[in-house]
């Protein structure tokens, strides 16, 4: 395997990722002015916000450097995300691959399917702020905390050859569901199931408080049967490097 990932290929996963955080941040805030051709006017800005940018960013540089280990390894994996309000950066993402456009010939690849993208998100007539149904790819309603981890699993029983990277919110990860989840370990039979990657997005905050797993140490014991690596990107490189030492 190589040991570092090339300049360019790191530049480009960087502007990919700026650009599903722009899209991102367009669809939570902006109802006109797409490109942003002129200033901004109170008459460009939703009236109602709904969308959480703080979950927003890791979950499109996760899937950025995913989309990079399935096209270096030839992998099948599937992209779970659980984080409530997190729709914007799977809707980005399937945009800036085409996927939403082809399942949604209106949203069109130019500055008008923009503007649709953008208004259309959580507004009145549109879709949901969480990854819903209408989300390409979706199995699992992000709106319903607390099940992300469980339909990770179920996805990989008897499906040998699937690895399912699976994001728990540290807000999701409260509840009762989930917390049973992290033993779903325990069924998975290596010589007739697929692999799950939990990645626990812990950005300390849920939308009335800090998260519990916030507040607790990180030389705390883990509050799961999984053996935890914790880890804190500062750049788009260290992330690469730290899926490199993942045993997939």
């Amino acid at each position: 395997m190589n040991a570092t990932v090339s300049p360019a290929l790191l530049q480009s996963m960087n502007a990919y990722w700026r650009a599903a955080n722009y899209l991102s941040v367009g669809q939570i805030y902006l109802l006109d002015n797409p490109l942003l051709r002129e200033p901004l006017t109170l008459e460009h800005i939703k009236p109602r916000l709904l969308g959480h940018w703080g979950t927003t960013p890791g979950l499109n540089f996760i899937y950025v450097h995913l989309n990079r280990i399935i096209t270096q390894h030839g992998l099948d994996m599937i992209y779970v995300t659980g984080p409530g309000h997190g729709g914007p950066a799977l809707v980005a993402n399937t945009y800036l691959e085409g996927t939403y456009s082809e399942l949604y010939p209106n949203v069109t690849q130019d500055e008008h399917g923009l503007r649709t993208l953008f208004r259309q998100f959580s507004f009145p007539g549109g879709i949901p702020s969480h990854t819903a149904a209408e989300t390409p790819g979706s199995i699992n309603e992000g709106g319903e905390l607390g099940y992300s981890l469980m339909h990770a699993y179920g996805a990989a029983f008897d499906n040998p050859d699937l690895v399912v990277a699976c994001v728990v919110g540290d807000g999701e990860a409260e509840t009762g569901p989930l917390a049973t989840s992290w033993h779903s370990n325990k069924f998975l039979n290596p010589a007739r199931d697929g692999a799950v990657l939990p990645i626990l997005h812990l950005n300390g905050f849920k939308i009335a408080s800090p998260t519990m797993l916030a507040r607790i140490g990180r030389e705390a014991e883990p509050l799961s049967p999984h053996s935890p690596k914790n880890f804190a990107p500062s750049n788009p490189l260290q992330f690469s490097f730290f899926l490199r030492l993942l045993p997939l």
